[in-house]
């Protein structure tokens, strides 16, 4: 007696990145002038791959991610169009409109959102710290900026988790993010 087997043909399964170390605001976007919307904390510095698992988890929320706008002081690589998740994301890049830790995501529906962006690097404590911080609904509202200088001068360090800025910039609130013509 013999028996039959039917094997399917093997494919490859396609690697999907790891999930959006993500942490938002219970209340909608857009709560106020220089108000974060929540924070991001990527795992490496290359925007273009890392965008697909942030909009992974913001499309559904928030309508399809169309446009970013980030300072490129810790963005080595910067295209202006990144391909994410089978659509284009257009990107701008701002030096002195943007504060240096956020990233302004913009959709057809609604928008726009600010996140603080904490850098990869960043230890675990100090990164929990930061995301429930920006995600918070209470207390005065912080910039991106003034969160990362208050976490430098709790942990003692000239950067913020080893996230290389080392100087307090200026902050700019979400009207001035507005304005920068996206």
């Amino acid at each position: 007696m013999s028996a039959t087997t039917s094997h399917l043909p093997l494919r490859p399964v396609p690697l999907r990145a790891p999930s959006a170390r993500l942490s938002l605001k219970s209340e909608g976007p857009f709560a106020g002038p220089a108000e974060l919307d929540g924070a991001w904390w990527p795992r490496s510095r290359d925007l273009p791959s890392e965008l697909s698992a942030l909009a992974d988890m913001l499309d559904p929320l928030w309508g399809r991610i169309t446009r970013i706008a980030v300072n490129p002081r810790h963005w080595p690589i910067l295209p202006r169009r990144i391909f994410v998740n089978g659509h284009v994301v257009k990107a701008g890049w701002f030096t002195s409109e943007l504060d240096p830790h956020v990233i302004l995501l913009l959709s057809y529906t609604a928008g726009p959102w600010g996140l603080l962006v904490i850098p990869p690097e960043t230890g675990a404590p100090s990164a929990a710290r930061l995301m429930d911080a920006a995600s918070a609904d209470t207390g005065p509202p912080m910039t991106a900026t003034a969160l990362m200088t208050a976490e430098r001068a709790r942990t003692g360090s000239p950067k913020a988790g080893k996230d290389g800025s080392g100087s307090a910039l200026s902050s700019h609130g979400r009207d001035q993010w507005r304005a920068v013509g996206m």
